[in-house]
């Protein structure tokens, strides 16, 4: 009886080992996140694109196996600081983080690096920390560039100086609490700057500082009102021909002003942005907005779980960047994403043969 007993249990264990060695999260072609939980903190769903930053990251995180805690603040700072306390309390095994304002995360970065769990910046560096590891992010001061240089291409700036002519700008930058809202700006100047300086560019408001240009939380709103300010004091009797915009919500902002103030298709301005939302790219198409910068989410995403991925391995994730992020405590090892500039002319090109948007999408 005894040596029956013995034989069921014997059974019984070979069984449940094969079963572990089918389906464990370990074995080859099989899941790699097991039981760990990644927390995944982003900034607002009242833009598009952080909506689709979120829903990739948790997407391709979960294909591996991890569980995702996705949570999303609202712009409001306590409400991220309490999420990722509760995520920390959760026993997450990494951080994702795209802050709203990273001055206020020091502490509970600090107390995820005591619980040693790893914390990876998205999109927006976290600044004034050793807690953080990692950056994933688009090359903020190309972007920036991008801006610049297609203003300067597409008003033949280098033209217009020699023959003496000038168009006049206005600047719509980012948000203060956001490290690559300045650096996007020493992009745009790093191209511009000249043409400001010798008059070939005329800035009748005389904003052109960043802290004179800078909107706090990318406010579509403040947007709309500095360009509806700047019409009145400044352009009541000449046309503005640049609203230089660091992001497709105050570009949406501008329009708005423009129209209210009586602009028409024949005095319209170059209007800049930046993020290729689908209203921005419906209004390249129709002509209300010049150009956007696209960055394509899926990809930011996809780098940044491979970031992950690795740290939960215990392996090194790749690193195309150790110069540029200083966040005043460490530089941020980085892997920059290339961004690109779309008009008229390669939408179709980038963004639908690329399969960001559809047709139909865009014919909504």
């Amino acid at each position: 009886m005894k040596k029956r007993i013995l034989s069921a249990m014997l059974s019984l264990a070979m069984a449940a080992t094969l079963f572990a060695g089918c389906g464990g999260g370990d074995s080859a072609g099989g899941k790699a996140g097991g039981d760990k939980k990644v927390g995944v903190a982003m900034p607002t769903q009242s833009s598009e694109r952080w909506i689709n930053d979120g829903a990739n990251m948790k997407s391709e995180l979960e294909k591996l196996g991890y569980e995702v805690d996705l949570q999303y603040a609202e712009d409001d700072v306590q409400m991220q600081v309490s999420q990722i306390e509760n995520m920390i309390a959760s026993g997450v095994s990494c951080l994702v983080i795209a802050s709203i304002d990273s001055s206020a995360l020091v502490n509970v970065e600090a107390q995820a690096k005591e619980a040693g769990i790893p914390i990876i910046a998205y999109d927006r560096l976290l600044m004034d920390t050793d807690a953080v590891s990692y950056y994933a992010t688009f090359d903020n001061k190309g972007v920036g560039t991008a801006i610049g240089k297609y203003i300067e291409e597409k008003k033949d700036l280098p033209g217009a100086q020699s023959a003496g002519e000038n168009y006049t700008i206005e600047f719509f930058m980012g948000s203060p609490d956001d490290n690559n809202a300045k650096m996007l700006y020493d992009g745009v100047m790093e191209v511009l700057q000249p043409y400001l300086d010798d008059g070939t560019l005329v800035c009748k408001s005389g904003r052109t500082s960043f802290d004179d240009t800078c909107i706090l939380r990318w406010s579509q709103e403040t947007a709309q009102q500095n360009c509806e300010n700047y019409l009145t004091g400044f352009y009541a009797d000449e046309d503005l021909d640049i609203a230089c915009s660091a992001f497709d919500g105050f570009a949406y902002g501008i329009k708005a002003a423009l129209e209210g103030a009586g602009y028409t298709d024949a005095n319209w301005p170059m209007i800049t942005g930046q993020d290729a939302e689908l209203m921005a790219v419906k209004n390249i198409i129709s002509g209300k907005q010049s150009m956007s910068i696209y960055k394509d989410t899926r990809l930011l995403a996809a780098k940044c779980v491979t970031m992950v991925q690795a740290v939960l391995e215990g392996a090194e994730p790749e690193i195309n960047d150790t110069e540029q992020y200083n966040n005043g405590k460490i530089v941020v090892p980085s892997y920059l994403c290339t961004p690109v500039a779309v008009d008229k002319d390669n939408y179709q090109k980038e963004i639908v043969d690329g399969g960001y948007y559809t047709e139909e999408q865009l014919a909504e």
